[in-house]
């Protein structure tokens, strides 16, 4: 008699569910790499240098304290945007208090020559060309708003934490140690939560930034492990089988055996 229990793992799936996960995976994969590829243009580049440091994740949630998020964005993610001597015409506008009547004369003809193309009313970003608008970003810079936090958290944990739960649902049909599985797939949540409480206690205590990263690191490294894992097993003939049952073969076996017994 055939063992359910035994018979649900990668290896024995049909080829027709193999190739559905493993498209998943595959896609999945790219789209995690495209979120880290951007969390380095953007979170990476908070402090103007390229590569993701406790210093950006400061930046990010915390803010620059001694500048404005205007100049923050100049000398970091924005710096390559416009022209340098724009950059620091703007800075020193910031430092001097965003004056009226400077902007008026100057200073709002030169953004809206550089910036608007992305600042303008269809896009996300800050509509920079306003003077009150650029005027709020020329105060002291104090991080990430407490709605901007609201708003990723939810969507970040709504969000990926259905990716982790389709890895995981594909991951537990692997032949691996059952307590190192249970590690695995409980692993991702654990720190998706972790990240996201990290945000909001950088927000008020910057050194808590490392967290942050170590969060990152830990579900990444978990992930890896059930992508590899499971694209090897679905796919390799060390697990593989030539005549893989699908599950309803396994059902239906069981269901003729016991009838004949």
């Amino acid at each position: 008699m055939i063992n359910l229990r035994d018979e649900l793992t990668l290896g024995h799936l049909s080829l027709t569910n193999r190739v559905l996960f493993s498209g998943f995976l595959f896609v999945i994969g790219i789209g995690l790499l495209m979120s880290g590829l951007q969390i380095l243009l953007t979170h990476g580049m908070a402090d103007g240098e390229p590569g993701l440091s406790k210093k950006d994740i400061v930046y990010s949630f915390y803010g620059n304290r001694s500048g404005s998020k205007l100049e923050t964005a100049l000398n970091g993610k924005m710096k390559s945007k416009a022209p340098q001597e724009v950059n620091d015409m703007l800075i020193r506008w910031a430092h001097d208090g965003a004056p009226k009547a400077e902007w008026d004369n100057k200073i709002g003809a030169a953004v809206e020559k550089h910036c608007y193309k992305c600042h303008d009313e269809e896009s996300d970003l800050p509509q920079l060309t306003k003077y009150d608008v650029a005027k709020g970003l020329a105060e002291v810079d104090q991080g990430a708003s407490i709605s901007s936090l609201t708003r990723v958290s939810h969507i970040h944990l709504f969000g990926i934490s259905f990716i982790f739960l389709y890895v995981g649902w594909i991951f537990s049909m692997a032949v691996f140690n059952p307590f190192w599985k249970l590690v695995l797939i409980s692993t991702p949540f654990a720190f998706l939560v972790i990240d996201v409480s990290s945000w909001w206690i950088t927000k008020y205590w910057p050194d808590f930034a490392i967290i942050t990263m170590l969060s990152g690191i830990g579900y990444s490294i978990s992930i890896m492990i059930m992508f590899v894992t499971s694209f090897a097993q679905m796919w390799l003939p060390r697990w593989t089988k030539p005549n893989a049952n699908n599950i309803y073969e396994i059902v239906r076996e069981n269901y003729l055996s016991k009838k004949r017994a």
